[in-house]
Parts: C-alpha cells; sequence; structure tokens
C-alpha cells in the first residue's frame, strides 16, 4: 500500500474529499451554519474549493508522469476524482438554478457511458487512450463550473460549449474503442 499511496495518489484522494464540501457550499445555503453569510461568500468559498481541487487534478498528472509514479491505484483514483468534482460541481449548479438540467443530463449521461466504454476496453485488453478533444473538453468543463459558480457573464454559453464539446469527445472515444 505505501508503494501505492505516493504523492498523485494523495493529490487525487484530497480531490475526492474536496468535491463534497464544495458540494456543501453550493447546496446548503439556507444551512444555519451559513445563516449570516452572505450567499456571495458561499460562491467565493466552493469557487476557492474547485479552484484548488482543479490544480490538483493538473499536478497528480503531472507529477505521476514526471516522477515515474503511475500506478494502478492512480488510474482508478484519477479518474473517480475527476467524476466526483464534476458531478458535485455540475449537480450543485443545477440545484441552485445556474446550470441547465438537459445540459446537466447530456454531459453526465456522456461521462457514465465513456467510463463504461472504457471498463469494456480493459476487460477486452484494449485501451482507449485520451484524445486531445477530450482534454480541452475536461478544461472548458472545469471553467464552465468556475464561471457558473461565480455567477459571471457567459457562463451559460460556457456551459452549452462544453456540452458541445462533451458530446464530440465522447463520439470520438467511441469511434475509437470500435476500431481498435
Amino acid at each position: 500500500m505505501k508503494k501505492t499511496l505516493n504523492l498523485p495518489n494523495t493529490l487525487a484522494l484530497f480531490r475526492i474529499a474536496l468535491a463534497p464540501l464544495m458540494l456543501w457550499f453550493l447546496v446548503d445555503r439556507d444551512s444555519s451554519i451559513f445563516a449570516s453569510w452572505h450567499p456571495s461568500w458561499l460562491d467565493y468559498f466552493a469557487g476557492l474549493i474547485f479552484v484548488i481541487a482543479s490544480v490538483t487534478d493538473f499536478f497528480d498528472g503531472f507529477i505521476a508522469r514526471s516522477w515515474d509514479q503511475m500506478t494502478k491505484l492512480g488510474g482508478i483514483l484519477d479518474p473517480l476524482a475527476d467524476k466526483m468534482l464534476m458531478l458535485a460541481g455540475f449537480l450543485g449548479l443545477m440545484v441552485i438554478d445556474r446550470a441547465s438540467a438537459w445540459a446537466v443530463f447530456l454531459i453526465l449521461s456522456r461521462e457514465f457511458f465513456i467510463t463504461g466504454l472504457r471498463v469494456v476496453a480493459v476487460a477486452e485488453g484494449k485501451s482507449v487512450a485520451s484524445t486531445m478533444a477530450g482534454k480541452i473538453k475536461t478544461v472548458i468543463q472545469m471553467i464552465a463550473i468556475g464561471f457558473l459558480i461565480m455567477n459571471w457573464p457567459f457562463a451559460t454559453e460556457l456551459l452549452w460549449i462544453a456540452v458541445i464539446l462533451t458530446i464530440y469527445s465522447g463520439y470520438e472515444y467511441t469511434r475509437d474503442y470500435f476500431r481498435v
């Protein structure tokens, strides 16, 4: 266990812990704990948590590759942390009525489908590598979530751009799976 609980995996676990904390700041706005807080402060804290989690996403992958610390545990924890962060962000934003239920449905459906497709690919001994569209999709999703949390202009437009990129990258993964 010591060998697999390296710095990148610890960062992924940290990101997993941050996801429900961010969701709490987004959805429990009527809680007695936050009774004296202005709603904008809840946005600031949720946004800060999201930025910290997003930065750890970059660093856990970078460190794992640079320091040759890629592990099977990391191969499970990293995508799980990504999905939990996106799930917390999109569901929280939908609950506070900043994200379209249709957009969230389309994004999360694609994420679950591709995760399932990857499991099938691994079981068949195939590898479905990340595509550039998939990486761009993740960045745009993160930017959209950040804009939506902060209630900034063009947040809704960014969300729909993320939906389009999400569907397109899902198409690429599916196409690549059937080619391999």
